[in-house]
């Protein structure tokens, strides 16, 4: 933030000391490919964290270590480093950068004090940021963009800025502007400092003279960055119209001031892949980034000894909750407190570099550690040493859209599946887990395909675990179409008591909902009362499996008349003739397969909005209307009822079409009647299964 001396003249410090005191803790967010384990890399190397920089392709890097990470080549959950740089402390942290790990990334951005936004210089890519922007912009965290692999654009950095504006809603403000020579980027001009660096590979850049060609252009780009810093400073905006050339240090504090405040999103180049650009993203973190004091005060976290958990792992080390301090101190062995008032001992502070821990005695405000042994807390808990914190806010749920219906080979193992699919889901708040009383499946939900390999394999690795997957059955029912009346007798002799029923039902369909009615019309007493319910008890067990095999809804059941014998007659007689009634009458009243169908939401971007219309045509869906996305410019809505059977793969194929960026939401709608093929398919499937 800008400061003020006793004159009222503004004060900073263009390039010298530390503007803020205290660690940070900086999110390295954007879309997968882009380089953001590179740039980790990149920074501990040049922090002088690591004596090697470890590369993706090498799988030696300090992120992405685990066996998930390096055998796809990307990252599957965050990965902290914590490293000082001229004295101050920060805490990396790599998210994930596919769409099925964004609520990884979500959990992590909160309690940060910025995030760097890695995009790649290919304006084809552009819409993939807009989930991330997107993501920080609604959780209020200041963010800078660094367009990495500079090395390789192919087009000018204005023309790429016209693409990545419409992915953010605060400005995006050029604080470089590269160097051309022969095709190639060389190195950058500083818009602030207003000096030209030649890039040196894996070594700091060089000041050099500015070219005199890029004068103009450097003038240019200096004034469209002030101006658009002057729409948030009026004396800045004063000083342009007077034509007065605002001194530097004036420019470094309400570049501070308004990256803070989430009024502009700087944007820095570099290839992290040849350590272009990295010392200067270093230099604006240092210089421009909030501390810890503003990231309480945005949380509203006030009072001693407050952290949040960003993170759950279950490691040799037992569980682990990784956690950012906000405020005060806090000690190992400490008890912690939840904010629903449960409480915890820490067994063992450790710092993380990857993962590698280093223990520690003690966290302050600003700190990111892992705790140990704190089993009742969850990601996303607010943890303090007092009674009474009030929780603060954490990353909402997100609905599933994949699932997977999975199974051990031995039986044996179903106990220790529970557990371990209880700890994955500890790990991941975004997989869920439930038991189908309809299909009598273990249904596994998340985000995508690859979320749910990835669980798939943590099972194998972390748990010893192999298991069967396959696409979850579909809960079909049936109902009727035509009345029928059926007369049932069970009677049997087996010495003594002998059992005796006869009775006379009407089984008839009723309107779609109103589930099953029974209906006593007997007269005369010719069935006595304490025997009707057992006829309508065996009446609903009957309805559990139809002529198709699936429960059978929305039907009545009349008694009309019987018979009893006063010796022989029992509950469990009526009981086995309501049932011998039922399955006579089933196959005679016109069965006929309902299937569920779903309202499904679909949100993707408008180029895309044409090729959604085809996906839910060729799943025998029907488009009910479009909107535009609430607070996503750029974005459709498409409202659609789709049949479940026909939503399996509807995330894969709408991934596809829009650089994976696509998502919707299913909700049951209601059960409509299939016939014809879809009807034998279904049928086929189910007995085959």
């Amino acid at each position: 933030m800008s400061d003020t001396n006793a004159k009222g003249t503004r004060t900073g410090r263009p390039d010298g000391g530390p503007r803020n005191a205290g660690p940070r803790m900086i999110a390295i967010v954007g879309p997968y490919g882009s380089g953001k384990t590179t740039l980790l890399e990149s920074l501990l190397h040049a922090t002088g964290a690591t004596t090697r920089k470890g590369a993706v392709a090498a799988r030696n890097t300090i992120g992405d270590a685990s066996a998930e990470a390096r055998g796809r080549q990307m990252s599957t959950e965050p990965n902290a480093a914590v490293t000082t740089w001229l004295g101050d402390t920060y805490a990396f942290v790599d998210c994930p950068g596919s769409i099925e790990f964004l609520h990884d990334a979500q959990n992590v951005i909160a309690a940060c004090d910025a995030a760097i936004v890695v995009a790649e210089p290919d304006p084809a890519k552009a819409q993939m940021l807009h989930p991330f922007m997107k993501a920080l912009e609604d959780a209020g965290v200041p963010r800078l963009v660094f367009v990495n692999k500079i090395d390789k654009s192919q087009g000018r950095i204005r023309d790429l800025l016209e693409y990545l504006q419409p992915m953010s809603a605060t400005p995006l403000v050029l604080r470089q502007v590269p160097i051309w020579e022969d095709g190639a980027v060389t190195g950058f001009i500083d818009l602030a400092l207003e000096r030209a660096h030649h890039y040196r590979e894996h070594a700091a850049s060089e000041i050099v003279e500015m070219p005199g060609e890029m004068a103009e252009r450097e003038k240019q780009a200096r004034y469209q960055m002030l101006e658009t810093m002057a729409d948030y400073d009026e004396h800045l905006m004063e000083e342009l119209l007077s034509d007065i050339e605002p001194p530097a240090d004036e420019v470094f504090a309400d570049l501070a001031k308004e990256l803070g405040q989430g009024q502009i999103v700087p944007v820095l180049l570099g290839s992290a892949e040849r350590d272009n650009g990295i010392r200067r993203l270093l230099k604006a973190l240092r210089h421009d980034v909030p501390d810890v004091k503003a990231t309480a005060a945005r949380l509203g976290a006030s009072g001693a000894d407050i952290a949040q958990v960003i993170r759950t792992t279950h490691s040799g080390q037992g569980k682990l909750s990784l956690a950012r301090v906000l405020t005060g101190t806090i000690k190992d062995g400490a008890t912690l407190i939840r904010g629903d008032g449960t409480e915890a001992r820490v067994g063992g502070m450790f710092q993380p570099f990857g993962e590698k821990l280093t223990k520690v005695g003690f966290a302050s405000a600003g700190d990111l550690v892992a705790l140990g042994r704190l089993d009742p807390v969850q990601t996303g808990d607010t943890l303090s040493t007092a009674k009474g914190v009030a929780a603060l806010a954490q990353a909402g749920a997100v609905e599933p859209v994949y699932a997977l219906s999975i199974a051990v080979a031995d039986r044996k193992d179903e106990v220790k599946l529970t557990a371990a699919l209880h700890k994955l889901a500890e790990e991941d708040p975004s997989l869920t887990v439930r038991h189908d009383a309809a299909t009598h499946e273990l249904i596994l939900s998340g985000q995508g395909e690859i979320h749910l390999k990835v669980a798939m394999d943590r099972l194998a690795s972390k748990f010893g675990l192999k298991v069967t997957a396959k696409p979850p059955r579909v809960p079909y029912r049936e109902t009727l179409r035509k009345t029928v009346t059926k007369h049932a007798r069970h009677k049997k002799q087996s010495g003594g008591h002998g059992q005796f029923a006869d009775i006379t039902v009407e089984i008839r369909p009723v309107g779609r909902g109103e589930g099953f009615v029974f209906e006593d019309r007997v007269t005369g007493g010719a069935v006595p009362r304490q025997y009707i319910p057992s006829v309508e008890r065996g009446a609903r067990e009957a309805l559990e499996k139809g002529a198709f095999g699936f429960p059978v809804v929305d039907v009545a059941v009349a008694l009309l008349d019987g018979k009893y014998h006063d010796v022989d007659s029992s509950n469990e007689a009526f009981i086995i003739a309501g049932r011998m009634a039922m399955n006579e009458a089933l196959p005679e009243c016109s069965p006929v397969l309902l299937e569920p169908v779903m309202a499904v939401e679909i949100a993707v971007p408008s180029h895309a909005t044409a090729a959604v219309n085809g996906m839910v045509s060729s799943r025998r869906g029907h488009i009910q209307g479009f909107d535009a996305r609430a607070n996503w410019p750029g974005w459709d809505v498409v409202k659609a009822q789709v049949p479940q059977a026909e939503l399996q793969s509807l995330i894969v194929e709408l991934r596809s079409a829009t650089q994976g960026v696509g998502s919707y939401t299913a909700k049951f709608d209601h059960l409509a009647e299939l016939v014809g093929k879809p009807a034998e398919a279904a049928l086929a499937h189910a007995q085959a299964a």
